[in-house]
């Protein structure tokens, strides 16, 4: 599907999404819990209906569902069938694989389109430590896990994420028998750490650590509840897009969204206010309306999905823009260091790579294009954000990948204002 998009100005008012890393974080919480989980405000993103799918392919039961509320009753990993789908979500791969190889059964562990060419090979490393045996494995998906996963203390390098380390605490809170310790070196995305453990503390499954290095998981502090509500927050990261929105080509306030969140995209807010936007936050709502923007500099490492708003936003900035932590870019749905630099030349933005950094030159005026979206949800919404900024019309194909994080994203932009057709 394209959608073209004219030059205007976008002011309106939006409530954020659902965070999907948080709400798979619950559901894969519920799967492992003995009892009954009712989660609030969850959303019907691809990524979160894969994650759902799982936990029933892995033993739970759905109880009830509507768009914004799911109960679900398990007794911990039982798995129903001999594999399972993690669709296009890398977070529910590397979440999962862990907690399926909880089970005494061989599961394999299947995805299609872009995940089926993000690197898995940190499974090898680390689980047949805790003798779980890998069959058919490779770098990439497909390949099986068998276990049952026999829980022991080991050394994790976490440098190419933390999603696989966050599989690890689900799973290893769940068949430890005594105290363990994980040591963990060159973790990345620590906020995203700091998500799994507040969800696990909330299932009575406390786990501390010394300065992300060492995460000490001992049952002895567990306690149990037969039946765990959860809420799920607003979504930083899709909040992102109508912040930057608001700060280059009108008004938009985003409502319902948690100031103390510990989610990473947070950090939209600081660099917004550093580039010079005019911020108010009031409650859980915050607006940002258009202001002469100044050139940044922010390290991404820590959350690389603001990457391609955060292009957005420096090419709207007066001077030049350093965006660190390029590295972090390259096994996403697409290689985004490629696919942030096509956006960037077809919206004749001036940038240049170096010391693993993104430098690009604010313009006056973005230049109307046609873009590739490279089936990246994250660029999708990027350049529907910049087209506003454009001297002419902006066409976007395979606009249909937002529904892999945010299925109402242009009906939130069109709320705003924003003129979009779609063919």
């Amino acid at each position: 599907m394209r959608a073209t998009i004219e030059p205007g100005n976008i002011s309106g008012s939006i409530a954020a999404p659902p965070s999907k890393s948080m709400t798979q974080r619950a559901y894969a919480a519920a799967l492992l819990h003995n009892g009954t989980t009712i989660v609030h405000n969850t959303g019907n993103s691809k990524d979160e209906l894969a994650a759902l799918e799982v936990i029933r392919q892995l033993g739970a039961t759905i109880i009830s569902r509507t768009d914004s509320k799911v109960a679900i009753k398990s007794a911990g990993v039982n798995p129903i069938d001999d594999h399972i789908g993690c669709g296009e979500s890398g977070l529910a791969a590397r979440l999962f694989t862990p907690i399926a190889a909880l089970s005494d059964k061989a599961i394999s562990i299947e995805g299609h389109g872009s995940l089926l060419n993000r690197p898995m090979d940190m499974f090898g490393k680390v689980l047949p430590a805790l003798q779980v045996q890998l069959k058919n494995k490779n770098v990439h998906l497909p390949f099986t896990v068998h276990g049952p996963m026999r829980a022991t203390s080991l050394t994790l390098d976490a440098s190419d994420g933390s999603q696989f380390l966050s599989g690890l605490l689900f799973a290893l809170s769940s068949c430890a028998k005594e105290a363990i310790t994980i040591d963990v070196t060159e973790l990345s995305s620590k906020p995203y750490i700091d998500m799994t453990l507040e969800m696990l503390e909330h299932f009575g499954k406390p786990i501390s650590h010394r300065d992300y290095k060492e995460f000490y998981i001992d049952p002895a502090r567990f306690v149990h509840e037969d039946v765990v509500e959860v809420n799920i927050e607003a979504d930083w990261s899709s909040a992102a897009y109508f912040l930057v929105a608001g700060a280059i080509a009108g008004s938009v306030t985003v409502r319902n969204i948690n100031i103390d969140s510990a989610q990473a995209d947070k950090a939209i807010l600081s660099v917004l206010q550093n580039a010079g936007a005019n911020v108010l936050i009031n409650g859980n709502s915050i607006t940002v309306n258009k202001a002469p923007l100044k050139a940044f500099e922010f390290d991404a490492t820590n959350c690389p999905d603001l990457f391609p708003i955060l292009s957005i936003l420096a090419s709207c900035c007066n001077g030049e823009s350093y965006i660190y932590g390029v590295h972090r870019l390259f096994h996403k749905e697409s290689n985004r260091a490629e696919s942030i630099s096509e956006l960037l030349q077809n919206f004749d933005v001036p940038y240049s790579m170096e010391d693993d950094a993104f430098c690009i030159t604010g313009v006056r005026q973005l230049q109307g294009t046609v873009i590739d979206a490279y089936n990246d949800h994250r660029i999708v919404m990027a350049a529907a954000i910049g087209a506003p900024k454009a001297g002419s019309r902006v066409d976007i194909n395979g606009v249909e990948a937002v529904n892999k994080s945010y299925p109402a994203f242009f009906d939130d932009l069109v709320l705003c204002g924003g003129n979009c057709k779609f063919t």
